[in-house]
């Protein structure tokens, strides 16, 4: 494997679902397009919904990024043309539609959303990635999503999601394990860490120097300017950073 620290994951800043505004939603193929032309790298989110299509999308809830109740894991495929994303006409994309519409113009860094059971989506995002020709990593929260895919695709690029986890619901003992990155050498084995921009600097990412270090999600150029010193590169949204 090349050396991470001289690879696009570090050279220019990532646009957090898609370079998004009013006009194009977030996690949207407009949105996408906006990064495309400004060559910026694109994250978004991935999860199953019921029937076993991997969709881009990053809430549980589909309230705030349409204007429908209910939840994504419900939904089928077909029903995906009944939904709009929000103040658009735009749908919410599957994977396998973004894979197609990105074709390799700039890298993506895709999050697995997945709390619940390792397996199901982590083999079909493995496979839906196996003929892309583009450049690509994962990152994910959940140690268990990345130890999958060292185990069955080591040559794609991991990434251990962390921060301090203010207002989430989780046990003390997970706040404090993913908050200090207690499983990484034993269990997720990431190549990159990508960790919550307003924590940085800390001291449980100073103990992982060895690895590139992302920050999410900075909002502004002033916020970009403080922790810009203190990371490898920087996951961004609501401005366009200044370097």
């Amino acid at each position: 494997m090349d050396d991470i620290f001289n690879s696009w994951l570090v050279e220019t800043p990532i646009a957090h679902r898609g370079l998004h505004d009013k006009q194009h939603p977030e996690n949207s193929l407009s949105a996408f397009e906006r990064a495309i032309d400004e060559g910026y790298p694109i994250e978004l989110d991935v999860q199953l919904i019921a029937d076993g299509t991997v969709v881009v999308f990053h809430d549980e809830s589909l309230s705030r990024l349409t204007n429908n109740d209910g939840y994504i894991k419900f939904l089928n495929k077909s029903d995906l043309d009944m939904l709009e994303l929000k103040d658009s006409k735009e749908k919410i994309p599957t994977f396998e539609e973004t894979l197609k519409f990105v074709d390799g113009r700039v890298p993506l860094l895709i999050e697995i959303k997945n709390q619940g059971k390792v397996g199901e989506l982590e083999k079909k995002v493995i496979d839906l990635l196996k003929d892309y020709k583009g450049q690509y990593a994962v990152q994910s929260f959940n140690p268990y999503v990345l130890e999958y895919f060292y185990k069955h695709a080591p040559n794609i690029l991991r990434g251990q999601l962390a921060g301090f986890f203010r207002g989430e619901k989780l046990s003390f003992i997970k706040k404090y394990a993913l908050k200090r990155m207690m499983l990484n050498k034993k269990i997720s084995k990431p190549d990159f860490i990508s960790y919550e921009a307003k924590r940085v600097p800390n001291r449980f990412v100073r103990k992982f120097k060895s690895l590139p270090l992302l920050v999410w999600t900075v909002t502004s150029q002033s916020e970009y300017l403080k922790v810009v010193k203190y990371c490898d590169n920087v996951i961004f949204e609501n401005f366009e950073p200044k370097i």
